[in-house]
């Protein structure tokens, strides 16, 4: 496909925090043009240049694939539509993510089946973090299956929604941090048990934790992984060295360990490990550091909407 010639482009839910990002991206897009973006409350309102109208009377014949940003339970059905008029979509709600319609959408790991995908669920954004940083050592039988792995993950406010909630008032977050959804039944769990059994053979048990850093955008993880055997500090970061190499949006630090700053605003993930000292079975902690809104769901979706078109993969994103 010609770069030149742009590429027409829906946007559903276009006025929450993930269609705004889609939004800005897609504005810097050198193949790609929007052609429709639609909102309901908003509807009416211009973002980006673009005025919003209603997902109902969206002009899907205009369009050559559909991004969809609408709530979980709502985009399942204007996706449908979108196929039924023959077209390509990515849907970043989680109503596809454990589905066989979809091919799931690390872009990292699926690469080959996203190219030939007619429809991609773009995963959520604490399993894009988790899931990057485990599938590696899941392929190699390095994670002790006897044993859990546990990830205390950490998101900006960003990654609630932009419904007005109590809970989230800047007077309510602000100098704050707590934990929520613990007891290990949060929605994404089995997600990220279906994908580390399907990409990387391990079905053992996960504890995950997430929590609410007072901060507008980015997730850090910190993942506790008891390990088959002793792996030092050349060894682990070898390992994703060999398994990352030439991937454009993952970025491996060295003599230090990801924080937000390395993130923000940037289709990346960015993963740093250290053997665990002190402990009697061998251990290895994985810090992994994403953007919530770009990594973690627009950037992610439009890296794989670049590769479903074969577009270059990193068109109109920075890594």
């Amino acid at each position: 496909m010609n770069i030149h010639a742009p590429v027409p482009v829906g946007v559903l839910g276009a006025s929450g925090y993930v269609g705004q990002e889609l939004l800005r991206l897609l504005a810097h897009h050198p193949g790609a043009a929007i052609v429709f973006a639609t909102a309901e409350s908003a509807a009416g309102e211009v973002i980006e240049g673009h005025r919003l109208g209603r997902a109902d009377d969206a002009p899907l014949h205009a369009a050559e694939i559909v991004l969809s940003a609408l709530p979980h339970g709502v985009s399942g059905r204007y996706v449908h539509d979108a196929r039924a008029a023959g077209k390509r979509a990515v849907d970043l709600s989680a109503d596809f993510r454990l589905s066989p319609e979809a091919v799931y959408g690390l872009t990292e790991v699926t690469r080959p089946r996203v190219a030939a995908a007619e429809l991609v669920a773009n995963p959520g954004c604490y399993p894009t973090a988790a899931l990057l940083a485990l599938i590696p050592l899941a392929q190699q039988g390095l994670i002790d299956a006897s044993r859990e792995v546990v990830i205390d993950a950490a998101s900006g406010v960003t990654g609630a929604g932009r419904a007005p909630r109590r809970e989230l008032l800047f007077g309510e977050v602000t100098e704050d941090f707590r934990a929520y959804a613990v007891g290990n039944e949060h929605r994404h769990l089995a997600e990220l048990r279906a994908t580390l059994a399907r990409e990387g053979g391990f079905s053992g048990d996960l504890v995950f934790t997430p929590h609410l850093l007072p901060v507008k955008r980015g997730i850090l993880e910190t993942i506790h992984v008891p390990l088959t055997r002793v792996l030092d500090q050349a060894t682990a970061e070898g390992l994703y060295q060999a398994a990352y190499h030439g991937e454009p949006c993952v970025v491996l630090t060295r003599g230090t360990l990801p924080s937000l700053k390395d993130v923000v605003y940037r289709n990346r993930v960015a993963i740093g490990v250290v053997p665990v000292a002190n402990v009697r079975r061998p251990r290895l902690t994985v810090i992994a550091a994403i953007d919530n809104l770009v990594k973690g769901a627009a950037g992610q979706a439009i890296q794989n909407m670049n590769v479903m078109l074969g577009l270059p993969e990193t068109a109109g994103l920075a890594c």
